[in-house]
């Protein structure tokens, strides 16, 4: 019964309640500027050699404690037992690097650099120089062949799709086939043995091999055009034979050129088809080596033929194929003259038609005469007794007009020499 007393009474269990976790502090993000992680880094930089020189003193007074201990530093073979050496490396045996002695080698570095600079600093006068040979070395190396240049050298071999010449390079210059001369070339080795001087035009300069591409087609169509340019500068009347013809002219070949005449500039320009194969006389219109125009003129080269065939003060007789407000064109045997206003009569004119019409013949007098341009000038006036005479009798005057041109030809061969 007393320990029925002493029991306490029975109660209903209540659940303990649980634990709660402690709360984590809130995380807080801290910002840092540009300034603030420059002067940490500044602080750790300050305080790096302070604390390398900590560890160094601790690991001094270590490594002298191990030593007094076993009496015998710097010898690990002498030492009993390594208990006592748990944690050491062979660094903090072996003990700090001697500063002094590890700055000699670079004392003795500098020594030698000072020295070498003091000692042995030399100008461009101290030292051997030949400049002959110098030259001679730039004149042997010096590239031989620039694209336009002309070189002259000796056939050295013949293949089927070309020829080699020694031009003096350090590889011989390689002409191919199609570049060996104008037209067709059938047989290389005939036309070029084995030591033949050629005259040669380089189109290519070297190559990594050191060889040149050369021409000798370039080189004579060089001087063909140039030769075209002279004959054209002279006023030159050439022959050509015609070789083939289209709708607009003729061709031909004139000095390795291949030339074209239009059919305006053709005497017979309406059977210009049946020209193939005949000679015709022409000059120049148009010479242009950077475009390769050769256009020829046979009425031209005609002109030019008959002009060579006049003289001033000359009489000569011709038809009137045109009237201007300003005179007569007269049809010189394939030349044109004129037959200004101003030297039809020295009588007043009040019309042209009055004394000359289309298609009337004409004597007249040659007072003007231009080779190069072509012209014609011609005068009636002179061959008048009395001024005005043509309007009155011009078939008197037209009758006598050879025996009246020789009186004139004093007046105006005086003339032509008082303007010289």
């Amino acid at each position: 019964m007393a320990e029925s007393e002493s029991l306490p009474p029975n109660r209903p269990k209540t659940k303990a309640p649980k634990a709660t976790p402690p709360r984590k502090p809130p995380q807080v993000l801290h910002l840092k500027k540009r300034g603030d992680e420059e002067e940490i880094a500044k602080k750790s930089a300050q305080s790096a050699p302070k604390e390398a020189l900590r560890q160094q003193e601790n690991s001094e007074s270590s490594i002298s404690e191990v030593s007094n201990q076993n009496k015998k530093p710097n010898n690990l073979d002498g030492l009993d037992g390594l208990d006592g050496l748990d944690g050491l490396t062979m660094a903090d045996l072996l003990g700090p690097t001697n500063r002094s002695s590890a700055q000699t080698p670079n004392l003795e570095k500098n020594k030698e650099t000072s020295f070498s600079e003091e000692n042995f600093h030399r100008s461009v006068d101290d030292f051997d120089f030949d400049e002959e040979a110098f030259l001679a070395a730039l004149d042997q190396n010096e590239p031989v062949g620039l694209t336009g240049e002309v070189a002259t050298g000796a056939v050295i071999g013949v293949e089927s799709d070309g020829v080699y010449v020694d031009i003096g390079g350090k590889a011989p210059g390689f002409m191919p086939k199609n570049e060996c001369g104008l037209g067709v070339i059938t047989n290389l080795k005939e036309k070029f043995p084995k030591g033949l001087e050629v005259e040669v035009l380089v189109t290519r300069e070297q190559n990594a091999d050191g060889m040149v591409t050369i021409s000798c087609r370039a080189l004579a169509l060089r001087k063909s055009w140039e030769k075209v340019r002279e004959l054209e500068k002279e006023a030159k009347v050439v022959k050509i034979i015609v070789s083939g013809f289209n709708r607009g002219g003729v061709t031909c070949d004139l000095e390795g050129l291949r030339g074209f005449i239009p059919r305006s500039q053709l005497l017979d320009g309406a059977n210009h088809e049946e020209l193939v194969s005949k000679t015709l006389s022409v000059t120049f219109l148009e010479v242009n080596p950077e475009s390769r125009k050769l256009v020829l003129s046979e009425k031209k080269a005609a002109t030019a033929a008959r002009l060579g065939e006049l003289e001033v003060g000359q009489l000569v007789e011709g038809k009137i194929v045109a009237v201007k407000p300003y005179g007569f064109f007269v049809d010189l045997q394939g030349v044109s003259g004129l037959l200004h206003q101003s030297m039809i009569t020295a009588g007043t004119l009040r019309s042209l038609r009055e004394v000359f019409d289309y298609g009337d013949n004409v004597k007249a007098l040659i007072t003007e005469l231009d080779l190069k341009r072509g012209r014609i000038g011609l005068n009636t006036a002179l061959l008048e007794s009395i001024p005005g005479e043509l309007i009155l009798e011009k078939e008197k005057v037209m009758s006598e007009a050879e025996e009246r041109a020789k009186k004139a030809r004093s007046l105006i061969i005086k003339k032509e020499e008082a303007n010289e």
